[in-house]
Protein backbone atom coordinates (compact mmCIF):
# COMPACT_ATOMS: atom_id res chain seq x y z
CA UNK A 1 0.00 0.00 0.00
CA UNK A 2 1.45 3.43 -0.82
CA UNK A 3 0.79 5.36 2.28
CA UNK A 4 -2.48 5.56 3.56
CA UNK A 5 -4.77 5.51 0.30
CA UNK A 6 -5.92 2.45 -0.43
CA UNK A 7 -5.10 0.57 -3.80
CA UNK A 8 -7.66 0.86 -6.19
CA UNK A 9 -7.91 -2.51 -8.35
CA UNK A 10 -10.29 -4.12 -11.31
CA UNK A 11 -11.07 -7.88 -10.99
CA UNK A 12 -11.21 -10.30 -13.91
CA UNK A 13 -12.87 -13.54 -13.79
CA UNK A 14 -12.70 -15.73 -16.57
CA UNK A 15 -15.38 -18.91 -16.99
CA UNK A 16 -13.47 -21.83 -18.14
CA UNK A 17 -15.93 -24.33 -16.65
CA UNK A 18 -16.50 -26.26 -19.90
CA UNK A 19 -13.17 -27.69 -19.82
CA UNK A 20 -13.42 -28.16 -15.68
CA UNK A 21 -12.58 -31.79 -14.04
CA UNK A 22 -12.67 -33.18 -11.39
CA UNK A 23 -12.02 -31.08 -7.76
CA UNK A 24 -12.24 -28.09 -9.95
CA UNK A 25 -15.50 -28.92 -11.71
CA UNK A 26 -16.74 -30.06 -8.15
CA UNK A 27 -16.45 -26.63 -6.75
CA UNK A 28 -19.60 -25.25 -7.25
CA UNK A 29 -19.01 -21.47 -7.61
CA UNK A 30 -20.30 -19.68 -10.46
CA UNK A 31 -17.32 -17.22 -12.23
CA UNK A 32 -19.40 -14.04 -10.14
CA UNK A 33 -19.44 -16.03 -6.72
CA UNK A 34 -15.59 -16.72 -7.31
CA UNK A 35 -14.86 -12.82 -7.76
CA UNK A 36 -16.72 -12.38 -4.85
CA UNK A 37 -14.66 -14.63 -2.84
CA UNK A 38 -11.76 -12.84 -4.81
CA UNK A 39 -12.98 -9.32 -3.67
CA UNK A 40 -12.79 -10.12 0.09
CA UNK A 41 -9.24 -11.20 -0.18
CA UNK A 42 -8.65 -8.01 -2.53
CA UNK A 43 -9.84 -5.82 0.73
CA UNK A 44 -8.59 -7.84 2.99
CA UNK A 45 -4.53 -6.94 1.21
CA UNK A 46 -6.08 -2.88 1.75
CA UNK A 47 -6.86 -2.54 -1.96
CA UNK A 48 -10.53 -0.71 -3.15
CA UNK A 49 -12.80 -2.82 -5.61
CA UNK A 50 -13.46 -0.42 -8.15
CA UNK A 51 -15.45 -3.28 -10.12
CA UNK A 52 -15.35 -6.79 -11.82
CA UNK A 53 -16.10 -7.93 -14.98
CA UNK A 54 -16.37 -11.76 -16.45
CA UNK A 55 -15.75 -13.40 -19.88
CA UNK A 56 -16.92 -16.69 -20.89
CA UNK A 57 -14.36 -18.82 -23.22
CA UNK A 58 -13.90 -22.21 -24.25
CA UNK A 59 -10.52 -21.95 -23.44
CA UNK A 60 -7.84 -19.70 -22.06
CA UNK A 61 -5.93 -17.30 -24.69
CA UNK A 62 -2.61 -18.75 -24.73
CA UNK A 63 -1.10 -15.10 -24.79
CA UNK A 64 -3.11 -13.17 -22.78
CA UNK A 65 -5.74 -15.71 -21.00
CA UNK A 66 -8.80 -13.08 -21.85
CA UNK A 67 -9.65 -12.57 -25.59
CA UNK A 68 -8.45 -9.81 -27.63
CA UNK A 69 -11.88 -7.64 -27.27
CA UNK A 70 -11.62 -8.09 -23.33
CA UNK A 71 -7.79 -7.22 -23.18
CA UNK A 72 -9.30 -3.54 -25.43
CA UNK A 73 -12.15 -3.28 -22.91
CA UNK A 74 -9.97 -3.97 -19.98
CA UNK A 75 -7.26 -1.45 -20.85
CA UNK A 76 -10.13 1.62 -21.59
CA UNK A 77 -10.95 0.40 -17.91
CA UNK A 78 -7.90 0.91 -16.26
CA UNK A 79 -7.34 4.43 -17.64
CA UNK A 80 -10.33 5.80 -17.19
CA UNK A 81 -10.44 4.82 -13.04
CA UNK A 82 -6.91 5.16 -12.42
CA UNK A 83 -6.85 1.95 -11.41
CA UNK A 84 -3.40 0.87 -9.59
CA UNK A 85 -3.80 -2.87 -10.70
CA UNK A 86 -5.81 -5.64 -12.31
CA UNK A 87 -6.39 -8.97 -10.67
CA UNK A 88 -7.23 -12.01 -12.10
CA UNK A 89 -9.21 -14.74 -10.01
CA UNK A 90 -7.60 -17.26 -12.94
CA UNK A 91 -3.79 -18.50 -12.36
CA UNK A 92 -1.65 -16.27 -14.99
CA UNK A 93 1.08 -17.95 -16.69
CA UNK A 94 4.64 -15.60 -16.64
CA UNK A 95 4.02 -14.88 -20.11
CA UNK A 96 0.17 -13.88 -19.84
CA UNK A 97 1.46 -11.68 -16.93
CA UNK A 98 4.36 -10.17 -18.87
CA UNK A 99 1.76 -9.56 -22.25
CA UNK A 100 -0.91 -8.15 -19.88
CA UNK A 101 1.33 -5.48 -17.84
CA UNK A 102 2.93 -4.30 -21.26
CA UNK A 103 -0.67 -3.95 -22.76
CA UNK A 104 -2.19 -2.09 -19.53
CA UNK A 105 0.82 -0.44 -18.61
CA UNK A 106 -0.43 -1.28 -14.44
CA UNK A 107 0.30 -4.01 -12.77
CA UNK A 108 -1.36 -7.07 -13.27
CA UNK A 109 -1.63 -9.50 -10.77
CA UNK A 110 -3.46 -13.33 -9.72
CA UNK A 111 -5.30 -15.47 -7.22
CA UNK A 112 -1.92 -16.72 -5.90
CA UNK A 113 -0.21 -13.16 -5.64
CA UNK A 114 -2.70 -11.63 -3.98
CA UNK A 115 -2.55 -14.84 -1.55
CA UNK A 116 0.73 -14.64 -0.82
CA UNK A 117 1.17 -11.18 -0.42
CA UNK A 118 -2.12 -11.49 2.42
CA UNK A 119 0.33 -14.09 4.04
CA UNK A 120 3.58 -11.98 3.53
CA UNK A 121 0.69 -9.07 5.18
CA UNK A 122 0.29 -11.46 8.37
CA UNK A 123 3.40 -12.49 9.03
CA UNK A 124 4.48 -12.21 12.46
CA UNK A 125 7.40 -14.62 13.72
CA UNK A 126 10.34 -15.92 11.60
CA UNK A 127 8.81 -18.69 11.18
CA UNK A 128 5.78 -18.25 9.19
CA UNK A 129 8.12 -15.18 7.52
CA UNK A 130 10.49 -17.94 6.39
CA UNK A 131 7.49 -19.84 4.75
CA UNK A 132 6.16 -17.11 2.73
CA UNK A 133 9.36 -15.78 1.88
CA UNK A 134 10.12 -19.05 0.33
CA UNK A 135 6.42 -19.48 -1.16
CA UNK A 136 7.11 -15.71 -2.51
CA UNK A 137 10.48 -16.85 -4.38
CA UNK A 138 9.02 -20.20 -5.72
CA UNK A 139 6.52 -17.97 -7.46
CA UNK A 140 8.44 -15.41 -8.77
CA UNK A 141 11.51 -17.30 -9.90
CA UNK A 142 9.91 -18.40 -13.21
CA UNK A 143 8.04 -15.12 -13.71
CA UNK A 144 11.16 -12.73 -13.34
CA UNK A 145 13.03 -12.95 -17.19
CA UNK A 146 11.75 -9.19 -18.68
CA UNK A 147 9.84 -7.83 -15.68
CA UNK A 148 13.28 -6.06 -13.84
CA UNK A 149 12.63 -2.60 -15.95
CA UNK A 150 8.78 -3.12 -16.17
CA UNK A 151 8.40 -3.67 -11.82
CA UNK A 152 10.89 -0.93 -11.55
CA UNK A 153 8.99 1.17 -13.36
CA UNK A 154 5.22 0.54 -11.82
CA UNK A 155 6.84 0.89 -7.97
CA UNK A 156 5.52 -1.12 -5.02
CA UNK A 157 2.08 -1.64 -3.98
CA UNK A 158 0.20 -4.85 -3.41
CA UNK A 159 1.76 -8.01 -5.03
CA UNK A 160 5.61 -6.58 -4.77
CA UNK A 161 5.31 -7.20 -1.01
CA UNK A 162 8.56 -9.43 -0.26
CA UNK A 163 11.61 -9.74 -2.36
CA UNK A 164 12.43 -6.88 -4.84
CA UNK A 165 12.14 -8.06 -8.37
CA UNK A 166 14.12 -5.96 -10.26
CA UNK A 167 17.58 -7.07 -7.91
CA UNK A 168 16.08 -10.69 -8.00
CA UNK A 169 16.19 -10.38 -11.75
CA UNK A 170 19.84 -9.46 -11.95
CA UNK A 171 20.85 -12.70 -10.01
CA UNK A 172 19.00 -15.95 -10.73
CA UNK A 173 21.42 -18.06 -9.19
CA UNK A 174 20.75 -15.86 -5.79
CA UNK A 175 17.48 -16.57 -5.82
CA UNK A 176 18.36 -19.68 -6.15
CA UNK A 177 20.44 -19.89 -3.35
CA UNK A 178 18.33 -18.12 -1.02
CA UNK A 179 15.71 -20.86 -1.31
CA UNK A 180 18.27 -23.53 -0.69
CA UNK A 181 18.93 -21.23 2.35
CA UNK A 182 14.95 -20.96 3.07
CA UNK A 183 14.60 -24.80 2.48
CA UNK A 184 17.12 -25.89 5.03
CA UNK A 185 16.00 -23.19 7.84
CA UNK A 186 12.16 -24.45 7.33
CA UNK A 187 13.62 -28.41 7.85
CA UNK A 188 15.15 -26.88 11.18
CA UNK A 189 11.74 -25.27 12.17
CA UNK A 190 10.27 -28.71 11.43
CA UNK A 191 13.10 -30.43 13.14
CA UNK A 192 12.48 -28.13 16.42
CA UNK A 193 8.81 -28.81 15.62
CA UNK A 194 9.03 -32.63 15.97
CA UNK A 195 11.26 -31.72 18.97
CA UNK A 196 8.39 -29.71 20.71
CA UNK A 197 6.12 -32.43 19.58
CA UNK A 198 8.00 -35.36 21.68
CA UNK A 199 8.04 -33.10 24.61
CA UNK A 200 4.73 -32.56 24.29
CA UNK A 201 4.03 -36.63 24.19
CA UNK A 202 5.76 -36.66 27.85
CA UNK A 203 3.10 -34.64 28.90
CA UNK A 204 0.06 -36.91 28.56
CA UNK A 205 -2.58 -34.94 26.42
CA UNK A 206 -3.42 -35.60 22.99
CA UNK A 207 -4.03 -32.69 20.39
CA UNK A 208 -7.12 -31.62 18.57
CA UNK A 209 -6.36 -29.50 15.84
CA UNK A 210 -8.59 -26.64 14.24
CA UNK A 211 -8.70 -27.20 10.40
CA UNK A 212 -11.50 -25.07 8.04
CA UNK A 213 -11.62 -23.08 5.01
CA UNK A 214 -10.50 -19.45 5.69
CA UNK A 215 -13.23 -17.35 7.73
CA UNK A 216 -15.14 -20.01 8.83
CA UNK A 217 -14.55 -19.00 12.50
CA UNK A 218 -11.52 -20.81 13.86
CA UNK A 219 -10.01 -18.64 15.83
CA UNK A 220 -13.03 -17.32 17.56
CA UNK A 221 -14.41 -21.00 18.52
CA UNK A 222 -10.37 -21.57 19.41
CA UNK A 223 -11.07 -18.82 21.65
CA UNK A 224 -14.17 -19.33 23.34
CA UNK A 225 -13.33 -23.13 24.08
CA UNK A 226 -9.89 -21.93 26.07
CA UNK A 227 -10.59 -18.61 27.08
CA UNK A 228 -7.58 -17.09 25.29
CA UNK A 229 -7.19 -13.62 23.53
CA UNK A 230 -6.19 -15.15 19.71
CA UNK A 231 -6.53 -12.62 17.20
CA UNK A 232 -9.54 -13.19 15.65
CA UNK A 233 -10.19 -11.26 12.77
CA UNK A 234 -13.14 -11.04 9.36
CA UNK A 235 -9.92 -10.79 7.26
CA UNK A 236 -9.44 -14.04 5.52
CA UNK A 237 -6.04 -15.69 6.87
CA UNK A 238 -5.09 -13.25 9.44
CA UNK A 239 -4.18 -16.77 11.47
CA UNK A 240 -0.99 -18.09 10.03
CA UNK A 241 1.00 -18.95 12.84
CA UNK A 242 -0.26 -22.18 14.97
CA UNK A 243 -1.11 -21.41 18.41
CA UNK A 244 -2.00 -24.03 21.08
CA UNK A 245 -3.50 -23.98 24.37
CA UNK A 246 -4.86 -26.31 26.62
CA UNK A 247 -8.45 -27.04 26.68
CA UNK A 248 -10.29 -28.59 29.75
CA UNK A 249 -12.83 -30.99 29.13
CA UNK A 250 -16.05 -31.92 31.41
CA UNK A 251 -14.26 -34.48 32.98
CA UNK A 252 -11.73 -32.47 33.68
CA UNK A 253 -9.30 -34.14 31.32
CA UNK A 254 -7.35 -31.91 29.57
CA UNK A 255 -6.14 -32.02 25.80
CA UNK A 256 -4.39 -29.94 23.67
CA UNK A 257 -6.12 -27.38 21.29
CA UNK A 258 -4.49 -26.20 18.06
CA UNK A 259 -5.10 -23.44 16.03
CA UNK A 260 -3.43 -22.62 12.57
CA UNK A 261 -3.79 -21.34 8.86
CA UNK A 262 -7.12 -21.71 7.47
CA UNK A 263 -7.60 -23.91 3.38
CA UNK A 264 -9.23 -21.40 0.71
CA UNK A 265 -10.15 -22.39 -2.52
CA UNK A 266 -6.94 -22.68 -5.16
CA UNK A 267 -4.28 -22.29 -2.15
CA UNK A 268 -1.27 -22.08 -3.70
CA UNK A 269 0.50 -25.28 -4.10
CA UNK A 270 3.74 -23.14 -3.08
CA UNK A 271 2.20 -22.12 0.11
CA UNK A 272 0.89 -25.67 0.80
CA UNK A 273 4.71 -26.86 0.46
CA UNK A 274 5.99 -23.95 2.44
CA UNK A 275 3.61 -23.76 5.25
CA UNK A 276 3.81 -27.86 5.41
CA UNK A 277 5.93 -27.72 8.81
CA UNK A 278 2.92 -25.43 10.34
CA UNK A 279 0.24 -27.87 8.97
CA UNK A 280 1.64 -30.82 10.26
CA UNK A 281 0.50 -29.59 13.36
CA UNK A 282 -3.15 -30.87 11.28
CA UNK A 283 -1.27 -34.24 10.56
CA UNK A 284 -0.10 -35.11 14.08
CA UNK A 285 -3.20 -34.16 16.25
CA UNK A 286 -5.25 -36.84 17.92
CA UNK A 287 -8.38 -35.63 16.51
CA UNK A 288 -9.54 -32.74 13.90
CA UNK A 289 -12.20 -30.29 14.29
CA UNK A 290 -13.27 -29.29 11.15
CA UNK A 291 -15.05 -26.13 11.20
CA UNK A 292 -17.83 -25.25 8.63
CA UNK A 293 -19.58 -21.23 7.99
CA UNK A 294 -22.92 -23.08 8.48
CA UNK A 295 -24.57 -20.03 6.83
CA UNK A 296 -22.02 -20.09 3.91
CA UNK A 297 -24.06 -21.21 0.99
CA UNK A 298 -21.04 -22.88 0.01
CA UNK A 299 -20.28 -24.94 2.67
CA UNK A 300 -20.19 -28.38 1.42
CA UNK A 301 -17.79 -26.80 -1.33
CA UNK A 302 -15.81 -25.20 1.30
CA UNK A 303 -15.93 -28.79 3.24
CA UNK A 304 -14.67 -30.73 0.04
CA UNK A 305 -11.76 -28.21 -0.50
CA UNK A 306 -10.52 -28.47 3.04
CA UNK A 307 -11.02 -32.51 2.61
CA UNK A 308 -8.89 -32.42 -0.71
CA UNK A 309 -6.24 -30.44 1.52
CA UNK A 310 -5.86 -32.76 4.76
CA UNK A 311 -5.95 -35.82 2.04
CA UNK A 312 -2.96 -33.76 0.37
CA UNK A 313 -1.29 -33.47 3.58
CA UNK A 314 -2.15 -37.10 4.85
CA UNK A 315 -4.64 -36.32 7.05
CA UNK A 316 -7.60 -37.11 5.98
CA UNK A 317 -8.00 -40.82 7.68
CA UNK A 318 -8.04 -38.62 11.51
CA UNK A 319 -11.52 -39.14 13.00
CA UNK A 320 -13.21 -35.43 12.71
CA UNK A 321 -16.19 -34.17 14.14
CA UNK A 322 -17.93 -31.31 11.67
CA UNK A 323 -18.23 -27.91 13.65
CA UNK A 324 -20.96 -26.02 12.01
CA UNK A 325 -20.61 -22.68 13.33
CA UNK A 326 -22.43 -19.55 13.04
CA UNK A 327 -25.27 -21.75 13.56
CA UNK A 328 -27.16 -18.77 14.91
CA UNK A 329 -26.93 -17.00 11.81
CA UNK A 330 -29.72 -19.41 10.25
CA UNK A 331 -32.12 -19.84 12.78
CA UNK A 332 -33.33 -22.45 14.70
CA UNK A 333 -34.76 -24.73 11.92
CA UNK A 334 -33.12 -24.37 9.27
CA UNK A 335 -29.79 -24.65 12.10
CA UNK A 336 -31.53 -28.40 12.98
CA UNK A 337 -32.05 -28.70 9.46
CA UNK A 338 -28.46 -28.62 8.38
CA UNK A 339 -27.35 -30.40 11.43
CA UNK A 340 -29.61 -33.59 9.85
CA UNK A 341 -28.54 -32.93 6.73
CA UNK A 342 -24.58 -33.27 7.71
CA UNK A 343 -25.35 -36.61 10.13
CA UNK A 344 -27.45 -38.04 7.93
CA UNK A 345 -24.32 -37.72 5.09
CA UNK A 346 -22.21 -39.75 7.54
CA UNK A 347 -18.30 -39.92 7.20
CA UNK A 348 -17.65 -38.13 10.64
CA UNK A 349 -16.68 -39.07 14.03
CA UNK A 350 -19.66 -36.90 15.03
CA UNK A 351 -21.25 -33.19 14.05
CA UNK A 352 -22.15 -30.61 16.53
CA UNK A 353 -24.17 -26.99 15.38
CA UNK A 354 -22.21 -23.93 17.29
CA UNK A 355 -22.17 -20.60 17.61
CA UNK A 356 -18.35 -19.51 18.58
CA UNK A 357 -19.51 -15.86 18.45
CA UNK A 358 -22.61 -16.49 20.60
CA UNK A 359 -20.28 -19.40 22.88
CA UNK A 360 -23.65 -21.73 22.35
CA UNK A 361 -23.56 -25.36 21.47
CA UNK A 362 -19.69 -25.32 23.08
CA UNK A 363 -20.47 -27.48 26.06
CA UNK A 364 -22.23 -30.00 24.12
CA UNK A 365 -18.93 -29.84 21.55
CA UNK A 366 -16.56 -30.28 24.20
CA UNK A 367 -18.55 -33.82 25.26
CA UNK A 368 -17.83 -35.10 22.28
CA UNK A 369 -14.49 -33.69 21.81
CA UNK A 370 -14.31 -35.76 25.31
CA UNK A 371 -16.20 -38.91 23.08
CA UNK A 372 -14.18 -38.95 20.03
CA UNK A 373 -10.46 -38.26 21.45
CA UNK A 374 -8.87 -41.92 22.04
CA UNK A 375 -9.49 -43.10 25.50
CA UNK A 376 -6.61 -42.91 28.24
CA UNK A 377 -7.56 -45.17 30.91
CA UNK A 378 -7.69 -44.15 34.50
CA UNK A 379 -7.03 -46.08 37.79
CA UNK A 380 -6.97 -44.29 41.80
CA UNK A 381 -3.49 -44.84 42.55
CA UNK A 382 -1.52 -43.50 45.42
CA UNK A 383 2.31 -42.09 44.77
CA UNK A 384 5.06 -40.86 47.40
CA UNK A 385 7.54 -38.03 46.44
CA UNK A 386 10.47 -36.77 48.31
CA UNK A 387 10.19 -33.57 49.56
CA UNK A 388 12.85 -32.01 46.48
CA UNK A 389 10.81 -33.44 43.77
CA UNK A 390 8.21 -30.16 43.73
CA UNK A 391 8.28 -30.51 40.40
CA UNK A 392 6.26 -34.48 40.08
CA UNK A 393 3.72 -33.08 42.59
CA UNK A 394 3.03 -30.05 40.43
CA UNK A 395 2.88 -32.40 37.67
CA UNK A 396 0.22 -34.56 39.28
CA UNK A 397 -1.68 -32.03 40.34
CA UNK A 398 -2.46 -30.01 36.43
CA UNK A 399 -2.95 -34.10 34.66
CA UNK A 400 -4.68 -36.03 37.56
CA UNK A 401 -7.30 -35.33 39.84
CA UNK A 402 -5.59 -35.32 43.36
CA UNK A 403 -8.08 -36.82 45.97
CA UNK A 404 -6.03 -37.02 48.90
CA UNK A 405 -2.49 -35.47 50.26
CA UNK A 406 -0.41 -36.04 53.37
CA UNK A 407 2.68 -34.11 54.02
CA UNK A 408 5.37 -36.78 56.40
CA UNK A 409 8.28 -36.01 57.83
CA UNK A 410 9.88 -37.95 54.77
CA UNK A 411 7.86 -37.49 51.93
CA UNK A 412 4.38 -36.59 50.08
CA UNK A 413 1.92 -38.99 50.23
CA UNK A 414 -0.74 -38.42 47.50
CA UNK A 415 -3.84 -40.59 46.19
CA UNK A 416 -5.03 -39.20 42.87
CA UNK A 417 -6.74 -40.57 39.96
CA UNK A 418 -4.91 -40.20 36.83
CA UNK A 419 -4.59 -41.77 33.61
CA UNK A 420 -2.17 -44.36 32.31
CA UNK A 421 0.15 -42.52 30.60
CA UNK A 422 0.53 -40.18 33.58
CA UNK A 423 0.87 -43.49 36.00
CA UNK A 424 3.51 -44.45 33.29
CA UNK A 425 5.12 -41.10 33.82
CA UNK A 426 5.39 -41.52 37.49
CA UNK A 427 6.27 -45.60 37.95
CA UNK A 428 8.69 -44.65 39.93
CA UNK A 429 7.19 -43.15 42.77
CA UNK A 430 4.05 -45.05 42.61
CA UNK A 431 3.30 -47.29 45.36
CA UNK A 432 0.66 -49.61 44.99
CA UNK A 433 -2.82 -49.31 43.92
CA UNK A 434 -5.06 -46.96 46.02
Amino acid sequence: MRGETPERCLLVGVDLRSGATGAEAAFEYTAEESLQELAELAEGAGAEVLGATTQTREKADAATLVGSGKVDELKAWAAETGADFVLFDQPLSPSQQRNLERLFDCRVLDRTQLILDIFARHARTREGKLQVELAQLSYLLPRLTGRGAAMSRLGGGIGTRGPGETKLETDRRRIGRRIDKLEADLEKVRATRELQRKKRTAVPLSTVALAGYTNAGKSTLFNALTDSVVLADKKMFATLDPTIRVLELPSRRRVLLSDTVGFIRNLPTTLVKAFRATLEEVVEASLILHVVDAASPHRREQMREVDRLLTELGAHEKPQILVLNKADLLGPEAAEAVLEAERTAGGRAAVAAISAREQSGLDELKRLIEQCVPADPLAVCRFRFPHDRGDLLSFLYQNARVMEREDGADAVEVVAEATESVRRRLEAYTETPA
